[in-house]
């Protein structure tokens, strides 16, 4: 890496960098930690650990000072998704996702109690075009529908929302400043798209009003996972 290239490069991880351990195994999922290093301190466990060892993985990563992003996306009948948001509030884990259907949101609010969870409402996956709804049966493309479920989502208690790069400006506007506007379907210019329809670089995001960006391929496909994470976050410190 330049000299110059260097300079950039932040000293200590950028805890707005949240990196998926999309992987089978905690196992796996360690050695991608440990791969990565002290390049990034805030880590999404998504399904596919939910499945095997995805609390205790969250619960060790939260004991080495990680931050810790449980992309489950609950989706239930109130009382069930209040108990789980109870008892997810209970691990000391920061952020939990829920679907962003009224009544799971304000259940979710009402489960996580007076604890520091966050409770972040999915607007629409990102892998999903206007087309894609259309054959789902909805009539509103994804920014309309995007703009009612951040609507419900501040009306619900919710602390933030999963928002593609291209609505991230929108749900800023309509959250305010302290609104969490967490992006997935960041790819910098250097990397492939993969299956995200709507997707931007980190620096984009950024400027755009993402509070945090979820980078996850461009960084644990990469030969050096850890120095592809410090290329992202020389990329995000140039929006300050």
């Amino acid at each position: 890496m330049a000299a110059a290239a260097l300079a950039q490069v932040p000293t200590t991880a950028d805890a707005r960098l949240i990196v998926p351990l999309d992987v089978p195994t905690a196992g796996e999922a360690r050695a991608m930690v440990a791969a990565i290093g002290d390049a990034v301190s805030f880590y999404k466990v998504g399904l596919e650990l939910f499945a095997t060892d995805g609390m205790a993985l969250a619960r060790e990563l939260k004991a080495q000072g990680k931050q810790v992003f449980l992309d489950w996306k609950l989706h239930d009948i109130p009382t069930t998704v209040q108990r789980a948001a109870a008892a997810i509030a209970q691990s000391g884990c920061d952020f939990i996702t829920v679907h962003g259907e009224p009544q799971v949101m304000a259940a979710a609010v009402r489960g996580r109690g007076a604890s520091s969870l966050k409770i972040l409402a999915v607007t629409v996956l990102t892998s999903l075009a206007d087309e894609d709804l259309a054959e789902m049966g909805y009539a509103e493309t994804a920014r309309a529908l995007v703009e009612r479920r951040i609507h419900q989502a501040i009306a619900a208690g919710c602390d933030g929302v999963i928002a593609s790069p291209h609505e991230a400006a929108l749900a800023r506007a309509l959250g305010g400043r302290d609104f969490l506007v967490v992006t997935p379907g960041v790819r910098p210019d250097w990397s492939a798209k993969n299956d995200q329809a709507r997707a931007a670089t980190p620096l984009d995001a950024l400027k755009a009003g993402a509070s945090h960006i979820v980078c996850g391929r461009p960084i644990t496909a990469a030969n050096d996972p850890h120095a592809a994470a410090l290329r992202v976050a020389a990329e995000m410190a140039q929006a300050g």
